[in-house]
């Protein structure tokens, strides 16, 4: 766990840096709990015991990159130390322990090991119920049965695909040939875990809209799954199962499997397949990558004892140097498409007192929601409603033509907005009014372009009959 800790907090602040899924997270963590309950009455309702909890921990030590981020890093400690547990159970000490050690070091969980995000929470409710199903695969216990409901209870509302670890459970169950009584407990909990989950599925299906971007499934997406699928299949076939219990197959290649096939087949009646979804399947991954570096340690350990304790670091020492332009890489800002603390600070410097704002799109409003400093004294002239007040992450903008007449009313306008390599083409009937009307009123004096955001300063042309008086002001 203290192995994972300090991968975590190695670059944890990502040189001051929060992407806009982050931004999600900030603003929302900073509003009250009764206008967070208004949010997710119209949005997130999926992540809403996420944002309830990042309240709490914003409430208690403040906003900042190291309270967003660090509850994935000890999330993902914990799921370190389950599975190191796991695999010394399942198939001895230098199995567990490359397991634990692995497990930060896999690429897509180096990625949400510093992400303001629940996914590492998920992932980590999964590791403790994985834990708790092997060891009632042993000690049946009635506080255990309830102890592993409720951990799904809570993995599912912290996103209820978390629920598809049940799957994975299942397949464990019938590997292991478990026994009707198991059966009868296992599905008592799980069927808990989903009766609570329920009104949250239901409830999230009308907000679904929210997922619209998703891309359908093509065979592209696979090869990596693939990839992964053919490694811990490898992993499973060196496994030599202890007597008298389940082995690491057992339980690793189904985790890191079912849960892949379940969404690859509901991505097909509708676009779901991200990776992040089911960054909870690296847990089996890295139980059978343990697995494998125990049985390269055990086969040399009888003809070299000395050199067989080696293998171990000299394995995690090779991966580290291997990924480390990977993970220099993901503790930068450019490995994120774009950071709203450098554009409000860019804002701050460009302003001038009682200049407009407007955004393109409107979630790009999350850059002065993060930053409200930033845009003090500055006049968001599109805004008809604010996030909060409209229980919405980007606020309701006014009618195009109200826009526009605020625009002509307005000297100077400070435009934020995606960089030319991420933005995308305006779709929105008020953001090309705004476009228009900057286009045909408006003169570009500054533009920068920082972390994958635009800051742009326009000036009003003079109209016919008028000339810029010395303080900029419009003169008849």
């Amino acid at each position: 766990m203290l192995w994972t800790v300090g991968l975590g907090l190695w670059g944890l602040s990502r040189e001051h840096s929060v992407w806009r899924d982050e931004a999600a997270t900030w603003q929302v963590a900073r509003r009250s709990t009764a206008d967070i309950w208004h949010l997710l009455e119209q949005v997130d309702a999926v992540h809403g015991l996420y944002y309830l909890l990042m309240h709490a921990l914003f409430t208690c030590f403040g906003p900042g990159t190291t309270t967003l981020r660090l509850p994935s890093v000890l999330a993902v400690a914990v799921a370190a130390g389950c599975v190191t547990v796991i695999g010394q159970r399942l198939a001895g000490n230098w199995a567990g322990l490359g397991a634990g050690m692995a497990l930060g070091l896999l690429p897509a969980v180096q990625f949400h090991l510093q992400e303001g995000r629940p996914y590492a929470l998920v992932m980590a409710g999964a590791a403790v119920s994985t834990l708790l199903l092997v060891v009632l695969l042993e000690r049946p216990a009635p506080w255990r049965w309830a102890a592993y409901g409720v951990t799904f209870l809570l993995c599912g509302l912290l996103n209820w695909l978390a629920l598809l670890v049940l799957v994975a459970h299942a397949v464990t169950l019938c590997w292991t040939r478990a026994g009707r009584g198991t059966w009868v407990r296992w599905a008592l909990a799980s069927g808990a875990a989903l009766a609570g989950t329920a009104p949250l599925i239901l409830f999230s299906r009308g907000q679904s809209e929210q997922i619209s971007w998703i891309p359908p499934l093509t065979w592209h997406m696979l090869i990596g799954p693939a990839i992964l699928l053919a490694i811990g299949t490898l992993g499973a076939l060196l496994d030599r199962p202890l007597p008298g219990g389940p082995s690491v197959a057992s339980v690793g290649l189904p985790l890191l499997a079912a849960p892949l096939l379940a969404l690859t087949g509901m991505s097909l009646l509708k676009p779901l397949f991200l990776d992040r979804y089911i960054l909870f399947g690296q847990l089996g991954l890295t139980l059978l990558i343990g697995t494998a570096l125990g049985r390269a340690v055990d086969a040399t350990a009888p003809r070299c004892p000395r050199a067989s304790r080696l293998i171990l670091p000299l394995a995690l020492l090779s991966a580290l140097g291997a990924l480390l332009p990977y993970s220099l890489a993901k503790r930068s800002p450019e490995s994120r498409v774009d950071d709203v603390l450098s554009a409000a600070d860019r804002v701050h410097h460009l302003k001038h007192p009682g200049d407009a704002v407007l955004f393109i799109p409107a979630a790009r409003r999350d850059t002065a929601l993060v930053s409200p400093d930033a845009f003090t004294g500055l006049r968001d002239i599109a805004l008809a409603e604010s996030p909060v007040t409209s229980g919405t992450l980007k606020g309701v903008e006014a009618e195009p033509s109200r826009i526009r007449a605020a625009m002509l009313r307005s000297d100077r306008i400070l435009l934020v907005t995606d960089a030319p390599g991420v933005a995308k083409r305006d779709s929105a009937r008020r953001d090309k009014a705004k476009r228009a009307a900057l286009r045909s009123h408006f003169t570009p004096v500054a533009d920068e372009t920082v972390r994958g955001r635009r800051v742009t300063v326009y000036e009003r042309r003079p109209e016919p009959g008028q000339a810029p008086s010395p303080s900029g002001r419009l003169q008849p």
